[in-house]
């Protein structure tokens, strides 16, 4: 059984690979599988794949329909042997020591989970999204959910998961939809029996002015506006039927909207113990990042 197993979902994203693979391949934790899940790409990411995989064993492809992100990894979680689990998405990358740091850290505080900084790079800034300064090990719940920013930045990749708790728990990806990272790390985080920071350590997000999440095209805006609230919708549920005992007026969601040719005028927001209308999508005596 490897110490790791890393999966990469990739679509249409031949010109990014190479430096991922690159990145993954030289990792100074050897002991690894490398699980590329094919999403039914029409360009020639396959094929640059295919020639990384020729060239290191531990490589192992997928190939499924075109079914988003969600079902992509789900499919690398069921096929995964490893200890633990990372993901890293096809237009990113990690340091070299990036999953030993990580790794290390998991085992000394046998934590379900290992947390690591986030670096947003793209449009010519360089941003740390979440900086991890130095090493703790939190249990309780509120900690767990600061420590992970998970109000405001629920990302899956800059983190390791021990892959029999998640599997215990049946904790997957909600499938055919965007914005499918938020509930899978709250049920994560949530039942992890804690989450260990890990400091000098990089994920490199980098932000793909060609994604379908920064897209301009009003099909996938509409979608993603839909589905982004269907998300933090589900969230919210999830918080409220396990009787989540974190601060309120963090986690908030649209449970009904009143239109007018199809802009929003009224719209009624819940957070685990607050419920309020808002005019034009404005909380009364504060802003939400809604």
């Amino acid at each position: 059984m490897p110490k790791l197993s890393i999966i990469i979902p990739f679509y249409n994203t031949a010109g990014y690979l190479p430096r991922v693979l690159e990145s993954l391949t030289e990792q100074t934790l050897d002991d690894i599988e490398i699980i590329c899940v094919n999403d039914g790409s029409t360009d020639n990411s396959l094929a640059v794949v295919q020639d990384f995989a020729q060239k290191d064993d531990r490589i192992k492809i997928i190939e499924q329909e075109n079914k988003k992100q969600g079902a992509a990894r789900n499919n690398g979680i069921k096929n995964a042997v490893g200890e633990y689990i990372g993901f890293v998405d096809s237009d990113d990358w990690v340091d070299k020591d990036y999953f030993e740091k990580l790794y290390d850290a998991a085992k000394k505080y046998n934590s379900d989970i290992a947390l690591a900084t986030n670096v947003r790079i793209g449009n010519g800034k360089t941003k740390k999204r979440l900086n991890i300064e130095k090493e703790e090990f939190k249990t309780s719940l509120q900690d767990k959910f600061d420590i992970c920013a998970l109000a405001k930045n629920p990302c899956p990749t800059n983190k390791i998961y021990r892959t029999s708790f998640l599997k215990y728990r049946e904790i997957f990806y909600p499938e055919n939809c965007y914005c499918e990272d938020k509930l899978f790390v709250t049920k994560a985080v949530y039942f992890a029996n804690g989450v260990v920071t890990v400091p000098g350590v990089n994920y490199y997000y980098f932000r793909n002015p060609n994604s379908t999440v920064n897209s301009k095209i009003k099909k996938h805006t509409t979608r993603l506006i839909q589905d982004k609230n269907n998300a933090k919708r589900a969230v919210l549920d999830f918080l409220k039927e396990q009787k989540a005992d974190v601060r309120d007026r963090e986690f908030w969601a649209i449970t009904k909207e009143i239109k007018i040719f199809n802009f929003s005028i009224l719209t009624k927001k819940e957070s685990l113990h607050t419920k309020v209308w808002c005019l034009f999508g404005i909380l009364p005596g504060w802003r939400a990042a809604i």
